[in-house]
């Protein structure tokens, strides 16, 4: 059989900076607010090195919070310095611009729309630097009976797919006479979204790799699945020999928060079937 990795796949900029980040704290007193990324290995890794994970920062007392890549709303930050905490920001730049851009959006008193998935950690951190007075619209049913509006800001969870985020908008033109669309989706994203694709259509099976948490890696299988079979799994241990039968070509692509270790295992397992 032949394997062949997608042209872009893997950690994306923002997911090494914050890993970089965290690795520089790994002191044993710092934790990250949530998973740093959505790759439970990763995670496993770094809790190994010295970084912990809490889920509330009523977990700590003292020490070194690390604020993830998925970002946190301004209140978080004011939590942080009442209880006396060091805070390192390890949000990922392309967030750090949608969060931005949906608070200019809401200061300009523009009724501010998130396209994204609304129980995504990202896309709360966006909603809560709008003030909390954004709407999130995750499908084009929701967008088609979204009510008009005097001002309209559209803005976007940095990993939709470019395809969905223009369906979106489309539904959503005739609802204002003064839009404002800021495109706030990740290169990268796009990147790994069109690799991917190219390669489902060339090979007979393809084979996802990273978090069934991460909603960039979800998408992948999703986008792939259209055009042959696919597999999402986080390890080389998932793999099933009965996937490869009569299989001449696999593909192999990751999402964002996949780290380079886990998608070499599964490289190599599949080269040796």
């Amino acid at each position: 059989m032949e394997v062949v990795l997608a042209e872009y796949l893997g950690f994306c900029y923002g997911v090494k900076r914050a890993i970089k980040i965290a690795r520089e704290h790994a002191d044993g007193k710092s934790c990250t607010l949530g998973p740093i990324i959505h790759n439970p290995q990763m995670v496993e890794r770094l809790k190994n090195e010295g970084v912990g994970t809490i889920e509330n920062l009523d977990e700590m007392a003292e020490g070194t919070v690390i604020i993830r890549s998925h970002g946190v709303g301004p209140q978080v930050y004011e939590k942080i310095d009442a209880k006396g905490l060091e805070v390192i920001d390890a949000t990922c730049p392309r967030v750090k611009k949608a969060q931005m851009a949906a608070r200019e959006l809401v200061g300009d008193d523009y009724t501010v729309v998130i396209v994204g998935e609304k129980n995504h950690p990202e896309v709360k951190s966006i909603f809560e630097w709008a003030n909390k007075k954004a709407i999130i619209l995750e499908t084009e049913d929701e967008a088609e009976k979204f009510a008009p509006c005097p001002k309209l800001g559209i803005v976007s969870q940095t990993t939709v797919s470019g395809a969905h985020f223009k369906n979106m908008v489309m539904h959503l033109l005739d609802k204002s006479s003064d839009i404002k669309i800021l495109r706030t989706i990740c290169t990268a994203t796009d990147q790994r979204q069109t690799a991917a694709m190219e390669l489902a259509s060339e090979v007979d099976v393809m084979l996802v790799v990273g978090g069934r948490n991460s909603a960039n890696t979800t998408r992948l299988a999703k986008l792939c699945e259209e055009k042959c079979q696919t597999y999402h799994i986080e390890t080389a241990e998932e793999i099933l020999p009965e996937w490869f039968t009569k299989i001449k070509k696999i593909g192999i692509t990751a999402g964002a928060s996949t780290p380079d270790w886990v998608i070499k295992e599964v490289y190599l397992k599949c080269q040796r079937m």
